[in-house]
């Protein structure tokens, strides 16, 4: 099964996190299928997550499973109502 999920790069301090489609087997920081965005925590609020629409909507469509966090991310973007029609 495929899950869209985080995955975190940058430094202790400040965490940057890729939004990818894993394997759920997958580790964490490890192997992933394909990037579909990104997420910095600690950026302004005004541009914290950004997302490649046409990508995520198809791993979407596909089956994957986004977890609490990205799910949140992409309600927060109005991607999720797209694929929810």
């Amino acid at each position: 099964m495929v899950k869209l999920r985080l995955q975190r790069t940058g430094t202790k301090a400040d965490p940057h996190y890729r939004i990818v489609a894993a394997d759920i087997r997958a580790p964490r920081d490890g192997r992933f299928i394909e990037a579909v965005g990104h997420f910095h925590p600690t950026a302004s609020a005004v541009k914290q997550s950004d997302f490649n629409e046409e990508k995520t909507l198809s791993w979407l469509k596909k089956g994957a499973q986004p977890t609490e966090t990205v799910l949140a991310l992409l309600k927060k973007n109005g991607i999720w109502s797209k694929y929810k029609g």
